[in-house]
């Protein structure tokens, strides 16, 4: 092996990791504070690379040394947003999610696919009382904001119209990405017992909240089931003019997801795993993508289609939620 091998590895990994619309030349200038002189001799191989810079290479792009030289071990190198800040609000946390999307949508090719254990955050905000709720229960009850202890939920009071125009963006950047989605009867229950939960310990403010929180529930799902339809992704109201990019609905009755996400983006793939209920883990092991990937390709092997096609499948899938979400008001 030359000497000089290891680094042109390197090289090649970030050219081909770093968005097709940026310069990998002008970003290391930046980077590591060089003329593009000493860029250029460094990819060529001709002057090695220091400790200090490879350090600010990792860190900048969240790379792992023994994935770039092909180390054969088992340990995978997942980038987790804000792991390293302090607690932060909630709209802080969606406009991190913002950011994601956008950077996923700066590739040309873009894909998603997702197993599903539960809807996932940004479906939330399609209507403004589920999203308000949502965005309370996860603010008081997960975060322990101080500011919401000993509240109750009010549409009045607690709007979070910041927070719903943020995750509206969020919604219409998502909309650009074709999405193959695998679903299962089980992908209500979470927020059914959130708001069943509230309803029990009398946390709404009144039962017209309540019931507000319900209906747009219902609403929610009466727009998955209309993009199921149509097979394509849109805001609420939109007209066919402004409809953006496909989704396949696979419905699975055996399996529960894990709400595991892989994204295609041009030749790049990127493995997003939660925990913590919103926040996320991101890998672009290739080791780890080909395993999700192959393990969504299974599943769904065994799944029905119920976009475009399957009025039936369609018609049963989401009355027997529709009938989950009725559940709440006897």
């Amino acid at each position: 092996m030359e000497s000089n091998e290891p680094q042109q590895q390197l090289f090649t990994y970030l050219k081909e990791n770093i968005p097709p619309h940026l310069s990998m030349v002008d970003e290391l200038c930046e980077l590591l504070d060089l003329s593009p002189d000493s860029v250029y001799r460094r990819i060529r191989g001709e002057k090695p690379i220091t400790l200090t810079e490879l350090k600010r290479i990792c860190e900048r792009y969240h790379l792992s040394i023994d994935q770039m030289m092909q180390l054969q071990n088992e340990s995978v190198l997942f980038n987790a947003p804000g792991l390293n800040a302090p607690p932060v609000e909630f709209i802080d946390q969606l406009k991190g999610m913002l950011t994601q999307f956008k950077y996923f949508n700066s590739f040309k090719i873009r894909e998603c696919q997702f197993l599903g254990k539960e809807v996932p955050l940004w479906y939330f905000y399609l209507y403004p009382e589920i999203a308000a709720f949502k965005t309370f229960f996860w603010s008081k009850t997960i975060n322990n904001h101080p500011g919401l202890s000993n509240k109750l939920f009010s549409l009045k009071e607690y709007p979070y119209e910041d927070c719903f125009a943020i995750g509206q963006k969020v919604l219409e950047e998502y909309n650009q990405i074709h999405s193959i989605e695998l679903w299962n009867l089980e992908g209500v229950n979470s927020t059914i017992n959130q708001i069943a939960f509230y309803r029990d310990a009398g946390n709404f403010k009144s039962s017209a909240d309540f019931d507000a929180v319900v209906n747009s529930f219902h609403q929610l799902l009466d727009h998955f089931q209309q993009q199921a339809e149509k097979g394509v992704k849109f805001m609420p109201g939109a007209t066919d003019v402004s409809y953006k990019e496909p989704t396949q609905i696979y419905v699975n009755e055996l399996v529960i997801g894990n709400n595991t996400f892989l994204f295609k983006l041009d030749t790049k793939k990127l493995s997003v795993v939660t925990y913590n209920v919103f926040h996320y883990l991101i890998t672009s092991d290739s080791r780890f993508t080909a395993r999700t990937e192959e393990a969504f390709n299974t599943i769904i092997s065994r799944s029905t289609l119920i976009s475009k096609i399957g009025e039936k499948d369609r018609n049963r899938f989401f009355n027997t939620l529709r009938d989950k979400v009725n559940g709440l008001k006897k």
